[in-house]
């Protein structure tokens, strides 16, 4: 398949539909995220280079979108912080501040589910690790949501992540092709993403009802959620797992 990589600030037009390819991509809690949220929509305006898509000119559609954004890492395990809300936080600190930037986040690599399973994840990759190359960067930084944790919402992310085949590569998908592309599993980040909402919201979001208090595994959820009528709250943390590419 043919595609060209663009940069939202050089079309940005192209980005009109980005919440429908958002909503084909994406379960409707994960939508939802306290902190990721309100950075989000600032990408465009004051990241906009660092926003892609890959567009097929045949067919004149954006096939994928790809977020990231740079950052002021130093290199440590530890500099990695709690996943990909703090990293968001940090990284418009650093640009407010003035502190130039040494690696580049992967925040999202958005594949429309009729382009799946193709190999357009390594190529988002790739365009990723161009962009920040050509930006002098020295690393691409990922904190990675795996693709089949959904299917063991009450496993440990810790534990997940020991998890392998028979060939002692990853058993998730997506950390596989991550590793396969020589990155660095750094740590597993169990409260990576905060996403909050109301008991109806919870409801709505996951197409269930939570009768009682306590904890609810969902469609699509990484983890439980844990409901409380009292305080009319539903609190879910989304894990990842970061994953270090030198460039």
């Amino acid at each position: 398949m043919a595609f060209t990589v663009i940069r939202y600030s050089e079309r940005p037009a192209l980005w009109e539909d980005t919440a429908d390819i958002s909503h084909e991509v994406w379960p409707e809690y994960n939508q939802h995220g306290d902190v990721l949220g309100p950075y989000w929509g600032r990408l465009f305006d004051e990241f906009a280079d660092y926003q892609f898509a890959l567009f097929d000119g045949e067919a004149a559609e954006v096939i994928a979108e790809g977020h990231t954004v740079p950052c002021d890492w130093d290199g440590t395990t530890e500099g990695l912080g709690d996943g990909i809300d703090a990293m968001i936080v940090a990284a418009f600190e650093a640009r407010a501040a003035g502190r130039p930037p040494t690696a580049l986040c992967a925040l999202a690599a958005e594949v429309r589910p009729r382009f799946q399973g193709g190999g357009l994840a390594d190529r988002m990759l790739d365009a990723m690790s161009e962009m920040g190359r050509q930006a002098g960067l020295g690393h691409l930084i990922a904190p990675v949501r795996p693709s089949l944790k959904h299917r063991y919402p009450i496993t440990p992310i810790e534990q997940y992540l020991t998890w392998t085949r028979e060939n002692g590569e990853p058993f998730d998908p997506w950390i596989r092709v991550h590793v396969r592309r020589g990155g660095t599993i750094a740590k597993p980040v169990p409260r990576s993403m905060s996403i909050a909402g109301t008991v109806a919201e919870w409801e709505q979001w996951t197409g269930m009802r939570f009768p009682g208090d306590g904890q609810y595994t969902f469609p699509d959820g990484l983890a439980p959620v844990e409901i409380d009528h009292d305080r009319d709250r539903g609190s879910y943390w989304e894990p990842n797992v970061w994953i270090v590419h030198a460039l």
